[in-house]
């Protein structure tokens, strides 16, 4: 039966497994919303567009599935687009449906006309195509879920005129058979093998892309010592006795790995923020593991590089890893002494954190899933809070963006019904996005959200210093957090000390409502 094009083009996403949608209905793209109750989606109201990409960016790495979200024609796409640039720096799955006007190039002042919407949003997009029929728009997302599951996972625009959205149009085809990715087997990883027998002192670097539940089993009968990014923590599990943790930024993590003698990098960039200096620091060779094949050919110059699936690849080589004589070149004293140190590295650089991260690990569930913001406490997690479990810790690393981390936990939370959810932020970049403390509320999140509170931008203020620059535009009149909280319908909290922190903390996963827990340095006496 036929429908508007708007209608249609949910009831393409529900038969590609779409769930949820997060956005904001507008006169442009309200057609998109005809057809979303009768496809069976839940529709998420955000408060702000960029809110609503980041719950899209949130629910996608909570899921593994793509992100979707609907937006209207000029203001609302700019407003995407941060989240868009955030998911395209973290290979996070997104969709962006927005509305367009019909025609530009001959008529001005139209309602939320812009220059050229689609060439704007492709500047943080893997692609941004506009759709000038029904069949062009199928055939665009068609081809989005497709990329997603066979590439490098990034967000993808697709607009579409109004006239079309509101033209009658045939139903879309059903999903064709899923494709294929590039897949690993075990004659490939052979040259792989042959290096590792000889290596005494083998390393591996597991990045965010290193998605397999295999990676201790191999490096245990291998004797390898590993890192991981910041994106990659908890691919090993917890406590494995060779494992340097996700401390890469530290200056000494150069020196251990200029003393390995193969180095292998699987699903990492190995860019700037994760390594906070140009060089790895490797003398060995380097091997290179991922989909993207512009990563196999950056500057850290790779020996051997395998195009293919990371989970692919580690089910190759653990076929094969009985075949490899374990190295002994490390130690545990080694790496636990390594890690002593760069730990107490991290407490001096930003002292009276890590204490308050230690009672607030303890007072999480084990399979809490955090969504945290651009704020020191973060940036101290990342280094000394180990992970028990993968992908279960999301911080905005490459576009680094404020105002994420309270967006994203919502749609983590949409995500995880009933399991624990929570959310890390900084008094500063909280406020971007704090509104949408209304739509967490709406939607009854047993979310606690976690405030750091140090009156100031103080990694800003910190690196003026360091720069010899005199602090500048670095404090701003802070609101009264628990009244604003409560004013949304949520609760809030204000512990004086480590285990009030820790009771409020461990209620907030029952409440009702999300929870902000407003935590400053003072916690500590």
């Amino acid at each position: 039966m036929k429908k508007p094009l708007g209608a249609q083009i949910s009831h393409m996403l529900r038969d590609r497994g779409v769930e949820v949608i997060f956005g904001i209905p507008g006169v442009h793209n309200q057609e998109m919303y005809r057809g979303i109750e009768e496809a069976g989606i839940t529709h998420v109201l955000a408060r702000h567009e960029q809110g609503a990409g980041f719950m899209a960016d949130g629910y996608a790495r909570a899921t593994g599935k793509p992100g979707v979200a609907y937006v209207i024609t000029g203001p609302g796409l700019c407003n995407i687009m941060t989240p868009m640039g955030q998911a395209y720096s973290d290979s996070v799955p997104m969709l962006v449906l927005s509305s367009c006007l019909d025609e530009t190039q001959a008529t001005r002042g139209q309602l939320h006309q812009m220059k050229d919407q689609r060439a704007a949003a492709g500047t943080v997009a893997d692609w941004s195509s506009q759709a000038e029929s029904a069949a062009a728009a199928y055939g665009l997302v068609e081809r989005a879920f497709e990329e997603f599951a066979l590439s490098r996972p990034r967000p993808k625009h697709i607009q579409v005129p109004i006239a079309q959205l509101e033209a009658d149009a045939e139903a879309a085809p059903f999903p064709n058979q899923d494709a294929l990715r590039v897949q690993a087997l075990p004659p490939d990883v052979a040259p792989v093998l042959s290096m590792l027998n000889i290596a005494q002192r083998p390393l591996f670097i597991l990045g965010g892309g290193a998605k397999s539940n295999l990676w201790r089993q191999i490096l245990t009968q291998l004797g390898a010592a590993c890192f991981t990014t910041y994106a990659g923590r908890g691919l090993v599990g917890s406590n494995y006795p060779l494992d340097f943790g996700a401390m890469l930024p530290r200056p000494g993590s150069a020196e251990v790995i200029a003393s390995a003698d193969l180095v292998v990098a699987v699903g990492t960039e190995l860019a700037e923020v994760d390594l906070w200096r140009d060089a790895l620091g490797h003398t060995a060779q380097l091997v290179r593991v991922d989909l993207d094949s512009e990563v196999l050919s950056d500057r850290h110059r790779a020996t051997i590089k395998l195009q293919a699936d990371a989970e692919s690849f580690a089910h190759a080589l653990w076929a094969v890893a009985d075949q490899a004589k374990p190295s002994t070149g490390w130690s545990t004293d080694e790496v636990a002494h390594a890690r002593a140190r760069w730990r107490a590295e991290v407490d001096a650089e930003r002292p009276g954190i890590v204490p308050v991260i230690d009672a607030l690990r303890e007072a999480m569930p084990a399979d809490t899933m955090i969504y945290s913001d651009m704020t020191q406490f973060a940036y101290v997690a990342k280094e000394v809070w180990d992970m028990a479990v993968p992908y279960h810790w999301h911080h905005p690393t490459g576009f680094g963006t404020l105002g994420y981390a309270l967006p994203a936990g919502i749609g983590g939370a949409v995500a995880r019904r009933e399991k624990p959810t929570a959310v890390i932020a900084g008094d500063y970049g909280f406020q971007y996005t704090l509104q949408e403390l209304g739509t967490a509320v709406e939607l009854g999140l047993s979310l606690p959200i976690i405030l750091w509170d140090n009156g100031k931008l103080k990694e800003i203020e910190d690196s003026m210093v360091r720069g010899q620059i005199a602090p500048n535009a670095v404090i701003a009149r802070n609101p009264d957090f628990g009244k604003l909280a409560e004013a949304y319908g949520a609760l809030s909290a204000r512990p004086t000390d480590l285990a009030a922190l820790q009771i409020k903390v461990r209620s907030a996963f029952d409440a009702p409502v999300p929870t902000l827990i407003h935590v400053t340095p003072d916690i500590l006496g």
